[in-house]
């Protein structure tokens, strides 16, 4: 399939239609990030549309656009979907990201050196138990048998989630009840 150019515009927020079944929520802490964002380094990821102007991407910014009382929001027209296909990007646009993982030292370097500039973290996106872990110490360096062997035991147990609201969930009972606990996506 030959790619498509598409054309950014602007539209008005109030002639934007949300998609009625949309199935990724976004709570009030999440349009807050939003809206954080879209001041600190403005409205750079534009709204996808179909051609009577229904939202295809761009609930939660929509939402923070309101929140922010902009007029205007931009947007990219997705023309020729058919309404299968609409419906499948509403749901593989809030689902491919979901299959990324970090490399947790990279990530650590990086929001040192942007706490170090005295950047605020909150801007990021992460919840504060998460900055928490991406800073605890590494693992102690394995035992010593007498014979030079080394050795240790770890004890692991691996919980799978349905999603990132239930592994928070189950993050914050274990490590309130003292477990020691690290956040993993596979």
């Amino acid at each position: 399939m030959a790619a498509k150019k598409y054309k950014m515009m602007d539209r008005k927020v109030n002639d934007l239609i949300p998609y009625l079944n949309n199935s990724r929520v976004h709570d009030e802490e999440q349009i807050i990030q939003i809206c954080s964002s879209i001041k600190e380094f403005g409205f750079t990821n534009p709204v996808l549309i179909d051609e009577d102007n229904g939202i295809i991407a761009g609930h939660g910014r929509l939402m923070a656009a309101k929140k922010l009382n902009l007029k205007t929001v931009p947007c990219i027209v997705l023309a020729g979907l058919s309404d299968a296909q609409k419906k499948a990007y509403i749901i593989a646009d809030n689902a491919i990201p979901l299959n990324a993982s970090w490399d947790m030292e990279k990530l650590a370097l990086e929001v040192d050196a942007l706490q170090a500039a005295d950047f605020d973290l909150n801007l990021l996106g992460f919840k504060d138990d998460f900055m928490v872990t991406l800073f605890d110490d590494p693992a102690p360096e394995p035992e010593q048998k007498p014979n030079g062997e080394e050795y240790t035991e770890i004890f692991n147990i691996l919980v799978e989630c349905d999603n990132e609201a239930h592994q928070q969930k189950i993050y914050d009972e274990l490590t309130q009840k003292g477990l020691k606990c690290r956040v993993q996506s596979l």
